[in-house]
């Protein structure tokens, strides 16, 4: 009954606490920033600028580097301790530098001292203003049974109540005095008790020869563990045979150690920690720990530092594995660990490709990815054959499987424009002798007509006199006026489609071609010279060239590497004479939205002739010059416009 009650009045007790304590602290904050008020008040009669209003703003500023601030602008004397490391976020428009003194101690958990003048400001300690906690925990001097109910308390405030209540000291080092615990035990004997609680929070425990208890920390690599015999006890991890040339001249070493499993299955994980040592003692030490199977192919070389928390042994073998010349494979769950060019440790995995060539993939790999990898392609088949070693089969296969996406097809619509508009003017009169020349040709519009022998010797007795005889020609002479004014206003269109797919050229070529003669002269031989005439035709070529390139990007943008050129013959020459030609260039690149239109070009290109022959000095003279010689004369205003319309076709 006497048990009951007391269990109940601790019941009682601790609610008390639970409720009162979250108060007690709120209380005590309050009233030490209301004190922290009044201080700055008073200090205010000797100091106007703490009342002073100020605007501020900082993102991410340290507390040094805001108070500096606050400081200069307020025209206060404010010293600022180097070891707080606060940053303030805060905006303050038009506000008392005692206002935001108050706020920026409160939020930020600093303290405000005074001297003098000088505001000296550090991180609040802690203590100064935390309520103890009791410490809960009977003792039954009769039945030497000890009862406790701990959640983080205080390691030292728990070796004072227990030493006050049961009369055994319990010491505990200078490295635990943070240290807080957690028990909760009921009637149980001191020593148990004692062992319990060092268990549950990774300490040790030690009993001097003169009955006192001590807590220790667990030293390096040391563990709590329930031994055999199902007592508690403390043991230290094995510690790996010393390697030459460890880090910083020290032998390596390493821990592995269990914790916990996988949240989806049973798998164990390991936290492991090594310094320079050899791969294949770490392999074996956590294959021990988690039960797993595995061979060893050839011995290991090499050493690993590393540290690892809550990984699988699967994860553990590939990451201690990774860049070596080691591999490993599981079969029948059994590791299989060697060298990446045996053939247990190979791997083969037939890719077929769903949207891409394989012409272009083997081109994407990395290099260094296909060293010690065998790849076989099957063209009939789109196939891709990987053989090799295991992890890089799996990177070279997840990588294409990556890569082998649908590739847009681009419809490029390339309109062109071409706006001719000129005139041309011909006039002369032509005579001369011809065997097959008859009389004819054309009035009207513009006069071109040829009047043959038998038509001159008609008009020439028709305005003869009697005393006045102008004569005959000769039978195969004739006469031709030319009088003509062509005008052209001529638009040649032309629309050419092209596809190709995203990334890829598309050309389009068309054109003509002329000849003309080229004629050489050599002389041979220094006695006997004799000239030799070496005639050759040359190629002249006026074509018009389009290559564009699309590039599609996520938001159906294209972007267009554009490349055209035209060139065209002007005017038909002799076939001595080379033939002139234009060229139009557009060479750009842009962006358009998919079925947009751009223009390009806008070009103008002007051709003027002004061509005459006749009989010297007489073509030249006013009046007589239109009787003895024919002339020609032209202008021509091209212009080149080009349109493109990207579309694109996804199949």
């Amino acid at each position: 009954m006497r048990k009951t009650l007391r269990l109940c009045i601790a019941a009682i007790g601790l609610f008390c606490i639970a409720v009162l304590l979250p108060a007690m602290g709120i209380a005590q904050q309050l009233d030490r920033i209301a004190q922290l008020e009044q201080r700055l008040k008073d200090l205010a009669v000797q100091l106007p600028g703490i009342n002073q209003r100020v605007s501020l703003s900082v993102s991410g500023a340290s507390a040094q580097e805001f108070l500096r601030a606050l400081a200069e602008a307020a025209s206060l004397n404010i010293n600022v301790d180097p070891a707080i490391e606060t940053r303030i976020y805060n905006n303050f428009q038009s506000e008392t530098a005692l206002n935001i003194l108050l706020f920026i101690a409160q939020e930020y958990n600093l303290d405000v001292n005074f001297i003098g003048t000088i505001l000296s400001v550090r991180q609040l300690d802690p203590q100064a203003y935390r309520v103890p906690k009791p410490i809960t925990a009977e003792y039954d001097a009769s039945l030497r049974q000890l009862t406790l109910s701990l959640e983080n308390d205080s390691l030292i405030s728990v070796a004072r109540a227990i030493t006050q209540k049961t009369g055994t000291n319990v010491i505990i080092t200078n490295e635990l005095r943070d240290k807080a615990v957690t028990l909760y035990v009921q009637h149980m004997e001191l020593a148990p008790a004692l062992r319990q609680l060092a268990f549950n929070n990774q300490l040790k425990l030690a009993e001097t020869a003169d009955g006192a208890f001590v807590f220790l920390p667990l030293g390096q690599r040391e563990e709590n563990f329930i031994n055999s015999e199902a007592e508690l006890a403390t043991r230290r991890l094995p510690l790996s045979a010393p390697v030459e040339g460890g880090m910083e001249g020290q032998a390596g070493g390493f821990y592995v150690e269990t914790q916990g499993h996988t949240a989806q299955d049973s798998i164990p994980l390991l936290s492991v920690e090594a310094s320079n040592t050899p791969i294949e003692e770490v392999i074996r030490y956590a294959a021990d720990q988690v039960g797993a199977n595995y061979f060893l192919f050839s011995p290991l070389q090499g050493t690993i530092t590393t540290k690892l928390r809550q990984v699988s042994f699967e994860d553990l073998l590939g990451a201690l594995l990774r860049g070596t010349m080691y591999s490993h494979k599981m079969e029948n769950d059994i590791y299989l660990i060697g060298e990446r060019r045996l053939e247990g440790l190979r791997e083969m995995q037939v890719i077929q490709l769903q949207n891409r060539s394989i012409d272009t993939i083997q081109a994407m790999i990395p290099a260094e990815w296909r060293q010690g990898v065998e790849i076989k392609e099957f063209r009939e088949q789109n196939t891709l054959l990987v053989a090799g070693p295991g992890p890089q089969v799996n990177e070279i296969a997840t990588i294409v499987r990556k890569l082998d996406t649908r590739v847009p097809m681009v419809l490029i619509e390339v309109t062109m424009l071409d706006i001719r508009k000129g005139y041309s003017i011909k006039t002369g009169i032509t005579a001369g002798v011809s065997d097959s020349v008859r009389t004819g040709g054309k009035i009207l519009p513009g006069v071109d007509y040829t009047f043959g022998a038998a038509s001159i010797n008609d008009f020439l007795s028709r305005i003869g006199t009697g005393s006045f005889n102008l004569g005959r020609v000769t039978p195969n002479f004739y006469v031709t006026l030319s009088a003509l004014e062509d005008n052209n206003n001529v638009e040649l269109r032309s629309v050419p489609k092209l596809s190709t797919l995203n990334g890829h050229t598309a050309s389009l070529s068309i054109g003509n071609t002329r000849y003309y003669r080229l004629s050489t002269q050599n002389v041979m031989g220094s006695l006997n010279p004799q000239t030799v005439v070496t005639e050759q035709y040359q190629e002249v070529n006026a074509d018009m060239t389009i290559n564009i390139k699309p590039i599609v990007s996520g938001d159906e943008q294209v972007t267009l590497n554009i490349n055209i050129d035209i060139s065209d013959f002007t005017q038909n020459t002799p076939i001595d004479e080379p033939p002139p030609s234009t060229t139009s260039k557009f060479e750009s690149i842009l962006r358009v939205r998919n079925e947009e239109t751009v223009v390009l070009g806008g070009i103008e290109r002007f051709e003027t002739s002004d061509n005459s022959s006749g009989i010297p000095v007489l073509s030249r003279l006013p009046v007589l010059k239109w009787l003895f010689s024919s002339r020609s004369k032209g202008r021509n205003k091209i212009v080149s416009v080009v349109f493109i319309k990207p579309t694109i076709i996804y199949q």
